[in-house]
């Protein structure tokens, strides 16, 4: 802080521009912990806030990042929750998207997102990309369980889904339902491949593979099981600036 307040102090005797200031704050450093660095000027940067993936965390280095900061905490179990509440207080854990939100993290956005799941096993992928979108501000509505071994549970809903900014469509098995979605709507599709299905599904891949390569157009796609990703792009393409 010491940097900011010099910085502030020369704007304020006509030493440096708001233009300089702005492009110096994107350049100051992290908060160091050593073995983590937590990124303190994410939101700033990138216009949304950091997400930190919980999987192979030590409980020093969860209690370090909960320490500095509102963020969110993805693949969270209730024992991280724990680790992060005993730092934060104001911790929530959003169990059904494996989640844990740190603080107030609600931008002024506007927006409306539906989530789609092919399958109710889709879902944890789902809740992470709605809860990421509705925790920063985003109107959210789920349609799940509507794939394409009964596709006639999809079909009363189209008018709904063109209605809306962005869909997000997580599948998994033959991961085509995406690709359908996209071919019925002029709405802009993000397609997120699950590891759902049986041997050659191949833990996702098969369901990327298919959704990539789907002639419907208007379909982007992210990673396997990466419903944080997908939220964050939907972000990307929808705030102001």
């Amino acid at each position: 802080m010491d940097e900011l307040e010099k910085m502030l102090e020369d704007h304020k005797e006509g030493k440096i521009s708001s233009e300089e200031i702005k492009e110096k704050i994107l350049e100051l450093p992290y908060t160091d912990f050593g073995e983590t660095k937590v990124d303190t000027f994410r939101e700033i940067r990138k216009g949304l806030p950091e997400a930190v993936y919980c999987p192979g965390k030590s409980k020093e280095q969860l209690e370090n990042i909960a320490e500095v900061g509102d963020r969110l905490f993805t693949r969270a179990e209730e024992e991280d929750f724990e680790i992060v509440r005993s730092v934060r207080d104001d911790a929530k854990f959003k169990e059904k998207a494996r989640m844990i939100v740190l603080g107030d993290v609600e931008m002024d956005v506007e927006g409306e997102i539906t989530v789609v799941t092919g399958g109710s096993s889709d879902v944890p992928v789902a809740e992470e990309a709605a809860v990421t979108l509705e925790e920063m501000g985003y109107s959210v509505e789920r349609l799940y369980d509507v794939g394409v071994a009964g596709i006639h549970r999809l079909l009363p809903h189209i008018d709904f889904l063109r209605g809306s900014d962005v869909v997000i469509v997580a599948a998994g098995m033959d991961g085509t339902l995406p690709g359908i979605i996209s071919g019925l709507i002029g709405t802009p599709v993000v397609g997120v491949p699950t590891s759902v299905g049986y041997g050659t599904a191949r833990e996702g891949r098969s369901a990327l593979e298919t959704m990539l390569n789907s002639c419907a157009t208007g379909l982007a796609v992210v990673n396997i099981d990466n419903g944080y990703g997908a939220a964050a792009f939907v972000h990307h393409m929808l705030k102001e600036g």
